[in-house]
């Protein structure tokens, strides 16, 4: 299953697993904000080294994000041309010059500003994709609920998150299973098949697995509620880390990368770099 498996938490002995779940969450917000506010290329081509690197250094392997990572592409490009459908000038009205690559037709032509902004936009998911996927692969989601439960989130609403993550591998395992009995009855379902027939399987295991995970949810929700929990304002967390250097390291390194973001602000008179 581990082959397969999809953001899911994946234990390891890495540097990047050792952090504290609250200083990665506390870094992932301040990064996040930091890339997601600024079009300063030269910042968002850095911080996508450096989600590169964070990404190597976790150890986490193709097999196990292609899926998601796959999905997200195809998302940014729909969006990507959803942009230049709809302004296909907006570089233009934002770096103030047009510099003409070819004419097209009426409205629809290609400038050097429309490029070079959709090109900071792509540059963003490179940005924080990667860190999502290392924060959501590297983190014990009893962790992570007591890390949001830790910078102030509702106890219930942090417990939620995490079983949502802890079953996420689960429907998975189930959809693997249930793909393998139908194909050992015959009906193909691998990359051999045709993609209608494909299509056609998986919907007949979609909709009834989420009828069972609606089952699941109720038996979760009687157990929690028969063992009292949300009777109490507070709680305590088994998973809950002391912080040590390295988690203070993490913390002031994401506080000084968004500074230097919002002190681009300044440097460039907004938030656009502007070449032309």
């Amino acid at each position: 299953m581990n082959e397969h498996q999809m953001l899911g938490y994946i234990p390891d002995d890495t540097v990047v697993h050792k952090i504290n779940g609250t200083a990665k969450l506390i870094f992932l917000i301040l990064l996040s904000v930091a890339c997601m506010t600024t079009y300063d290329t030269r910042f968002l081509l850095g911080m996508t080294v450096f989600s590169l690197i964070l990404f190597k250094f976790s150890h986490i392997k193709w097999h196990q994000i292609s899926f998601v990572v796959k999905f997200i592409f195809v998302f940014s490009l729909l969006n990507i041309i959803a942009v230049y459908l709809f302004s296909p000038e907006y570089g233009v009205e934002l770096y103030g010059s047009k510099t003409l690559i070819w004419q097209g037709f009426g409205r629809f032509t290609i400038t050097q500003e429309q490029l070079f902004y959709e090109f900071n936009l792509v540059l963003k998911y490179f940005c924080t994709i990667p860190l999502v996927l290392i924060f959501l692969l590297t983190t014990n989601p009893s962790e992570f609920a007591s890390s949001l439960n830790r910078i102030g989130v509702s106890y219930k609403i942090s417990y939620a998150v995490a079983l949502a993550i802890r079953y996420i591998p689960d429907i998975q395992e189930d959809f693997i299973n249930i793909s393998l009995a139908q194909q050992a009855r015959g009906f193909e379902m691998s990359k051999k098949g045709k993609l209608s027939q494909r299509l056609k399987g998986t919907a007949q295991i979609v909709f009834p697995l989420i009828l069972s995970s609606l089952d699941r949810i109720e038996t979760i929700s009687t157990a929690m509620e028969l063992r009292r929990f949300g009777e109490k304002k507070k709680r305590t967390w088994y998973a809950q880390q002391p912080f040590h250097f390295a988690d203070i390291v993490v913390i002031g390194l994401a506080l000084i990368l968004t500074a230097l973001s919002f002190a681009l602000f300044k440097v460039n008179g907004g938030r656009f770099y502007n070449p032309f």
